[in-house]
């Protein structure tokens, strides 16, 4: 199916073609979204699994909408509610494309929600402030790479197994990256591998994470931090009984930001071996093997 605001194609919005996409089908369900701004929420059910929603081009085929905590005024869980895209659907990909926030530095929201198994986000740009990237679902695993993530506060979140590879994380302010929530006794957290971390000018003093619960798991490994990582590295949300069940790791870092001669003494620098367990085998292991090889791209 085909979505171009132009009405050249199959539907003018993205979301009347998700919903026109059959229920658990038995093969992949491609929507490719032309260049244009899409002003929409949009959600992915959990019955249209196997959906790949592909855009033109990641700089103008844009998603954006401006929910955020207060506008959404539901109570104390409003952030879930503030999503521009939600998938709920298993076997879902996105490519080549932009989804937004657009509520600008105006506390929770959050521009791509994810709480589905086997998820690829692949070449994407991923833009809001605080809680951009929200990754949960039940032993859900999830693979993003080549894409450009900025934000404020815990801008990457939630209790998912997830891979970060090829990636440029911007922080635009004094704060923390990531806030995982990883289960007690999941193997992997939040693994980030040859990713660049950068920030705006009026970014100088950044965290790598902080737990939102205290079994959090995040990991750098290969990657290159720029100065404004705070030579800490990490921070404990004023849990102190963090430091003995969170796992904070670092390996064959460089850049300004990666001296480890500072960083909080319960945090972890890897050695060679324990470095070499972390493979996209590892890490993104399910139940059907390989899903995140070979991801079906649609030529226009």
């Amino acid at each position: 199916m085909t979505v171009a605001q132009d009405g050249s194609g199959d539907f003018t919005k993205i979301q009347d073609a998700i919903n026109a996409a059959p229920s658990f089908p038995y093969e992949k369900i491609t929507v490719f979204v032309k260049n244009g701004t899409y002003n929409e929420k949009i959600r992915i059910p959990e019955w249209n699994t196997q959906l790949a929603l592909m855009g033109e081009s990641k700089e103008n085929t844009v998603i954006v909408f401006d929910d955020n905590f207060s506008k959404i005024n539901t109570g104390r869980n409003s952030t879930f509610y503030t999503y521009t895209v939600l998938v709920e659907g298993d076997d879902f990909s996105a490519s080549n494309l932009t989804i937004k926030n657009a509520s600008g530095d105006n506390g929770q929201a959050i521009a791509l929600s994810v709480v589905a198994n086997r998820v690829q986000i692949l070449n994407c740009n991923i833009l809001g402030n605080q809680d951009t990237l929200y990754l949960s679902g039940k032993e859900a695993k999830q693979y993003i790479k080549d894409c450009y993530i900025e934000g404020t506060t815990d801008f990457i979140f939630g209790s998912a197994t997830a891979l970060f590879e090829n990636c440029e994380i911007r922080s635009l302010k004094n704060s923390y990256i990531t806030a995982a929530s990883t289960p007690e006794g999941t193997a992997f957290g939040f693994v980030f591998k040859n990713c660049r971390l950068t920030a705006a000018s009026s970014a100088t003093a950044v965290y790598l994470g902080r737990p939102w619960r205290i079994f959090a798991k995040t990991v750098y490994i290969d990657c290159d931090m720029a100065k404004h990582i705070r030579p800490e590295g990490w921070e404990n949300w004023s849990k102190p009984e963090a430091e003995k069940t969170a796992f904070y790791a670092e390996y064959n870092c460089k850049g300004e930001g990666a001296s480890s001669a500072k960083r909080v003494l319960w945090s972890h620098q890897l050695e060679k071996k324990e470095a070499e367990k972390y493979t996209i085998d590892n890490i993104l292991k399910d139940s059907i093997a390989n899903w995140y090889s070979g991801l079906t791209t649609v030529k226009q």
